[in-house]
């Protein structure tokens, strides 16, 4: 429950900014003549949309396990994670589309105020990218790494509309179009990171094995209860932000099922004291031949 609230507020914080560069980028870019500047208010605003679903989501994800749902609710996230996919693949659609009509129709050229409005975006985005990154590692939520990455796409297309607009402005008439092959880049750096995003919720969603260095650290911790004497099979699955193990334990076969079902209830104990994101260890007991 603490790694969820921790995991909300986080996101909490990304829509209270985004909603404020929304409106920074949008009036600088319409002042300041650059389609650059409205095309990252675009997707900025796009970004809250999808911050309130990953809320929705975190919530949902949240309940406890119910007889329904015995894994508790947390598939919800990695859902809610291609919803936020599919809002970046449409504005990633429609910031290409409007940079091609830029780019074939005659405009002024941006004002030099917008550079300066960029280089505060970029900074403050990527400050945004390393909290809520940091924030995702801590709790292992997919849907708080998406937003991670929101901020970073964001921060690489204002870095985008930076180098366009300073070209347009360097090189001068006949280069107004610099900012607008800038937000078209953008538009392809939004996919690339979309798919960035998706690859691992899919992951998630069809149990795939990537938990290797969680895998080795339940084997090791296991050896360390009196009567396990090695491991065996050992699957992982994720839901949410927690993980549910079904592991195969090795114990002395002259043991006594009294005995075997001890050992197991003391390895479970000892697992989940050890280990916060587990959410329950199911222990099938193999004798030593």
């Amino acid at each position: 429950m603490e790694r969820t609230e921790k995991a909300i507020k986080t996101v909490y914080l990304g829509i209270f900014g985004n909603l404020l560069l929304v409106m920074v980028k949008g009036l600088a870019g319409f002042f300041g003549n650059s389609y650059a500047l409205i095309a990252d208010a675009i997707e900025s605003a796009s970004d809250v949309f999808s911050s309130l679903l990953l809320l929705f989501g975190l919530k949902y994800a949240s309940r406890p396990a119910d007889q329904n749902h015995p894994y508790g609710h947390g598939r919800a996230e990695p859902l809610i994670t291609f919803l936020v996919v599919v809002f970046l693949v449409v504005s990633a659609v429609v910031i290409a589309v409007e940079s091609i009509n830029h780019i074939l129709v005659p405009h002024d050229l941006p004002k030099p105020f917008t550079l300066i409005v960029l280089a505060v975006i970029i900074l403050v985005k990527e400050i945004f990218y390393r909290t809520v990154n940091k924030k995702s590692k801590e709790t292992e939520s997919s849907s708080l790494k998406a937003d991670a990455w929101h901020h970073r796409s964001d921060a690489i297309t204002s870095l985008a509309a930076f180098v366009g607009i300073s070209i347009a402005l360097f090189m001068g008439k006949g280069y107004e179009a610099a900012d607008d092959w800038a937000a078209l880049f953008g538009s392809f750096v939004i996919l690339y990171n979309s798919y960035q995003i998706f690859r691992p919720a899919l992951g998630e969603i069809m149990d795939e094995q990537l938990y290797d260095e969680l895998e080795m650290e339940i084997r090791k911790l296991s050896k360390e209860v009196e009567g396990v004497i090695d491991t065996e099979k050992c699957r992982i699955r994720k839901v949410g932000m927690n993980y549910f193990i079904d592991l195969h334990v090795i114990v002395d076969g002259s043991l006594s099922v009294k005995q075997g079902h001890i050992i197991a209830h003391a390895l479970k104990d000892h697992l989940i004291k050890k280990l916060i994101q587990l959410a329950d260890v199911f222990i099938h007991i193999e004798p030593n031949d």
